[in-house]
C-alpha cells in the first residue's frame, strides 16, 4: 500500500488582515471584557457597554413596525430573491421619508438597501478603496470604519472631536490630514460615541471644508432624529450641493429593532458627481457580489415608515434624554470620572478616566476589565474608539438598571481610589486636562 508523504508545512493560510479584526470592532473588544464576568455574582448583569435597547420592554419597538413585518410575511409574496439594490417599494419609502428633511428630492434610484448600516459602512468603504487611497475618520468614533478600511487596503488618518468645544470637528487640522489620494471624510451625527449633535452651522463649515479638499462627506446618521437637546437634527444632505454626501441610515436604532438588519445606502448628489466618478457603478457592483436583507423587512419598510405614530418616537426621545441625565448627573459623584457634555443624541456619553487616582488600574481596558468581574456591569473601553483613558457608556436602559450600573461603578471607583485621593476629585481641569 502506497503511503502520502506527509507535509511538513502546510501551503495554505488564514488571511492577515481577518486575525486581529476583532480587536479592532465594539463586539470584539466586549467579548473580551465579558469573559472577565464573575459567574458566582448572583446580580443580574447591567449593559452599558453595547448600543442596544431592545431588550428592555420600556424600549420595544412600535407596533404597527411589528404588524407590518407579521403582515409582509402572512402575505407569501416575499419568500423569493429581491433584486440587488433592494425591492422597489421600500426605496421609494426611503427615498420619500429622506426628503422631508432635504431641500430637493431623492428618488428610489438613490437608495441601495444594505444588510444594516454594517453593511452600508461595508459598501461604501468597498466602493472607495483603490490603490494608495485614504480615508479621514473622527477620532473618537466607530470602529467598525477602521476594520473595513483595513480590510480593503484602505490607509485611515484621524481627525480629532474636541471635547472642550463639544466634541465637534478640529476642521482646522484637517486640511494637514488631506491629500490629493484622500476620498473622503466620515461624519457620524447624532454622534457615537459622543452624545453630540453638531448644528447647522457647524455641518455647513464641514461641507464646505470637504469642497476646499475636493472629497465626499460620508454621513452616519444611523441615530438620526434620536436629538432630545436643544440642538436639532440636521442631515448632512442639506449640504449636498456644497460637496456631494453618502449618507448611511438604518432602521435599528429609531425604531430599536438592531437584529432586523435593515440599513441603506443614500446618494445626495444633485449635481452628479457620485455617477460621474463611478462611485454609484461602484456601489451597484458591491451590491451584485453580497447578500441582501431579508426580503419580507424590505417589504414591511413602506408602512413602518409611513405609519409609525409620531408618540412612539417622542416615547423613545423621552426615555434617552432621562436616561442621558441619570448618567450625566450620577457621573458628576464618582471619582475619577468626567463627561465634558451632557449628551444631546444618540445613546451614548463619553466619560474620561483619571486612572492614576486608582489603585491598580492600568487604563481603560483594565478598568471596564475588572468593573466587569467585581461589579458585573459592562462598558466599552474608550481604546475600542481610539481614545485611550476613556470610556463609553450607553444610557439606552431601563432608568432603575442604568441607575444600579452607575452606583456599582461608584462603589468601583470608591474601593479602588487611592488614599490620598478620598476627598472631592471633580475638577475637569485639574483631573482630566480636557
Amino acid at each position: 500500500m502506497n503511503k502520502t508523504k506527509a507535509r511538513t508545512e502546510w501551503t495554505f493560510r488564514g488571511n492577515g488582515r481577518l486575525l486581529g479584526a476583532s480587536a479592532i470592532t465594539v463586539r470584539g473588544v466586549l467579548d473580551r471584557v465579558m469573559e472577565n464576568l464573575n459567574r458566582d455574582d448572583r446580580r443580574a448583569v447591567v449593559p452599558l457597554g453595547q448600543g442596544d435597547p431592545s431588550s428592555f420592554p420600556c424600549f420595544r419597538t412600535a407596533q404597527v413596525a411589528e404588524d407590518a413585518v407579521v403582515d409582509a410575511v402572512r402575505s407569501a409574496e416575499f419568500n423569493c430573491y429581491a433584486p440587488t439594490v433592494g425591492i422597489l417599494p421600500a426605496r421609494r419609502a426611503i427615498a420619500d421619508h429622506l426628503s422631508r428633511d432635504l431641500p430637493y428630492k431623492l428618488s428610489p434610484d438613490d437608495v441601495y438597501l444594505t444588510i444594516g448600516g454594517t453593511q452600508a459602512i461595508e459598501v461604501i468603504v468597498t466602493a472607495l478603496a483603490r490603490p494608495g487611497a485614504n480615508i479621514l475618520l473622527p477620532r473618537p468614533g466607530y470602529p467598525c470604519y477602521v476594520a473595513r478600511a483595513a480590510l480593503c487596503g484602505l490607509e485611515v488618518r484621524y481627525f480629532d472631536l474636541l471635547p472642550n468645544r463639544g466634541w465637534e470637528v478640529d476642521l482646522e487640522r484637517m486640511e494637514d490630514l488631506a491629500d490629493a489620494n484622500t476620498v473622503a471624510m466620515v461624519i457620524i451625527n447624532p454622534g457615537n460615541p459622543c452624545g453630540t449633535v453638531f448644528s447647522y452651522q457647524h455641518l455647513k463649515e464641514i461641507a464646505e471644508t470637504a469642497r476646499k479638499l475636493g472629497i465626499m462627506v460620508i454621513a452616519d446618521e444611523v441615530y438620526d432624529h434620536l436629538a432630545f437637546g436643544d440642538t436639532p437634527f440636521v442631515p448632512m444632505g442639506v449640504f449636498a450641493s456644497i460637496t456631494p454626501v453618502l449618507t448611511v441610515g438604518s432602521l435599528s436604532k429609531r425604531w430599536i429593532v438592531p437584529g432586523w438588519r435593515l440599513g441603506w445606502v443614500a446618494t445626495n448628489d444633485p449635481n452628479g458627481f457620485l455617477k460621474d466618478t463611478g462611485v454609484v457603478e461602484s456601489i451597484v457592483g458591491f451590491l451584485n457580489v453580497s447578500p441582501d436583507p431579508t426580503t419580507f423587512v424590505q417589504a414591511a419598510i413602506p408602512q413602518i415608515l409611513e405609519r409609525t405614530n409620531e408618540e412612539f418616537f417622542l416615547k423613545v426621545l423621552r426615555m434617552l434624554r432621562e436616561g442621558a441625565d441619570i448618567c450625566y448627573d450620577k457621573i458628576q459623584e464618582i471619582p475619577c470620572l468626567a463627561c465634558p457634555k451632557r449628551p444631546e443624541g444618540s445613546m451614548f456619553a463619553m466619560v474620561k478616566l483619571n486612572s492614576s487616582l486608582l489603585e491598580d488600574i492600568e487604563d481603560d481596558l483594565d478598568f471596564c476589565v475588572k468593573l466587569a468581574r467585581e461589579e458585573s456591569v459592562l462598558v466599552l473601553p474608550g481604546m475600542a474608539l481610539g481614545m485611550k483613558n476613556w470610556l463609553r457608556i450607553t444610557f439606552a436602559v431601563e432608568p432603575s438598571s442604568l441607575e444600579d450600573g452607575l452606583e456599582r461603578m461608584k462603589a468601583f471607583c470608591h474601593r479602588h481610589v487611592k488614599k490620598q485621593h478620598t476627598g472631592s476629585i471633580r475638577s475637569l481641569e485639574q483631573y482630566c486636562n480636557l
